[in-house]
């Protein structure tokens, strides 16, 4: 069956520098206090960089969590995670990147993914655009701190 790939795509300004932005994006125990995200549960460990860990995050205005798993950490320019449940999207892939930007850190936070129902793409990206760029001034501001 055809579902079209959706994309987001957010890049937002943090006046901290990329290993300190890098620090709270990369642990996972830190997004309740920067991010939409209430409730933060390690579902799985990751290996020693926190590779593999299976995280569910309680969300803001949502009844159903999310699992997710982060699948790449490479020390101050990027972390990257898939979506295992809690969204009728699939192969819901997200990375975060930070490229060093004056004193600072330009973060691009960008995903993709298909959604499960036709005809919901739009809706899911317009959502999901919303709501990143809420997470991505929520790092960006609290780095900055």
């Amino acid at each position: 069956m055809y579902h079209m790939v959706q994309k987001v795509d957010v890049t937002v300004r943090s006046d901290a520098d990329p290993a300190r932005v890098y620090r709270l994006a990369a642990d996972s125990a830190t997004w309740p206090s920067w991010s939409p995200v209430l409730r933060y549960e390690q579902e799985k460990a990751g290996d020693a960089h926190g590779v593999g860990e299976v995280r569910v995050f309680h969300n803001r205005g949502r009844r159903n969590p999310t699992r997710e798993e982060v699948v790449e950490l490479t020390p101050n320019r990027r972390v990257g995670y898939v979506l295992l449940s809690g969204l009728a999207i699939r192969d819901y892939r997200a990375f975060i990147d930070l490229v060093p930007d004056g004193g600072g850190t330009r973060i691009h936070w960008h995903s993709s993914f298909e959604p499960e129902v036709r005809g919901t793409g739009w809706l899911y990206r317009r959502v999901l655009q919303a709501v990143i760029t809420q997470y991505a001034k929520g790092l960006a501001a609290h780095a900055a701190r």
